[in-house]
């Protein structure tokens, strides 16, 4: 009896910080604030699947066949660029597009669409993305350059740089995971070899395209844009790697020269830089058309 007693003392010596712990949960569903013992699951508000930004509208000729320039202003919302207050970058570009767009629009044969028409923030592969899903024939990116020396000046036509082509062929074929087309290419059911050969070939053969829209923009502007004394360049620009559409990125002056931000920022500086890119493009197209 002794020995069943002394049994009987450890086990109601284990069993009470049990009962103590179920009284304090008792008491919490009793008296605890409303909705504290909804389940020990902390609940998070998980943010909205990412969706694909809306595609601007075309304006001029309803004639499918007619080609197609998208406009990009660089910059945008948040992100101001280069310059400030009335002169940052974001408002200029947008102003230099509209005016491009309305100049081709004028003269009428050309489609155009802008990937912005207000102070909105893009991703660089929103912007190209948007050119590529219109199935744009041309796309410009337009921009302002800054620099700390006060003396650079003059506007500078970018290309994609022929490093940037064999990247961007590689990591688009395994990227798109061979399910997308190129040039009308299905590239679906093709080895990851043959796959990065038909984006690469693709790509060159825009690029080459890029490069001739630069040469005419360059051979129109001359005496009346100002260019840096070596205007065509080339560059991995992220906005320039799109693999079967002609992209070009024009970095239309310095806004950290004064001559240079005047002008841009003045009637004439903006009349001129659309008429002579209005009429490269033209000159581009009928080229094209000629092939």
């Amino acid at each position: 009896m002794r020995a069943m007693g002394r049994t009987l003392k450890i086990l109601l010596s284990l069993a009470a910080p049990f009962a103590v712990f179920g009284a304090m949960i008792g008491v919490d569903r009793a008296f605890g604030a409303p909705g504290r013992h909804d389940g020990f699951v902390q609940r998070l508000e998980l943010p909205p699947a990412a969706r694909e930004v809306g595609l601007p509208p075309i304006q001029g000729p309803y004639d499918a066949s007619r080609p197609l320039v998208v406009i990009d202003a660089g910059h945008g919302g948040h992100d101001p660029g280069a310059g400030e207050g009335a002169l940052e970058e974001k408002r200029l570009t947008l102003t230099l597009a509209q005016a491009l767009r309305d100049k081709l629009l004028e003269e009428g044969g050309v489609r155009v669409a802008l990937t912005r028409d207000s102070d909105r923030y893009l991703l660089l592969e929103e912007r190209s993305g948007i050119a590529r899903r219109l199935n744009a024939d041309l796309f410009i990116s337009i921009h302002a350059d800054s620099a700390e020396r006060a003396e650079a000046n003059g506007a500078s036509i970018y290309t994609l740089s022929e490093r940037g082509t064999s990247e961007t062929a590689a990591r688009y074929a395994e990227r798109e995971n061979r399910a997308d087309r190129i040039n009308g290419v299905l590239l679906k059911g093709q080895e990851d070899a043959v796959s990065a050969i038909l984006v690469d070939l693709s790509q060159r053969d825009s690029q080459g395209q890029a490069s001739t829209f630069a040469k005419l923009l360059i051979r129109e502007g001359d005496g009346h844009l100002r260019f840096r004394s070596q205007p065509l360049q080339s560059a991995s620009l992220a906005v320039l790697k799109v693999p079967d559409m002609p992209s070009v990125l024009i970095e239309t002056g310095y806004l950290s020269n004064a001559g240079d931000a005047g002008w841009l920022a003045s009637d004439e500086g903006r009349d001129a830089f659309a008429e002579v890119t209005a009429r490269a493009v033209r000159f581009y197209f009928a080229r094209q058309s000629s092939r």
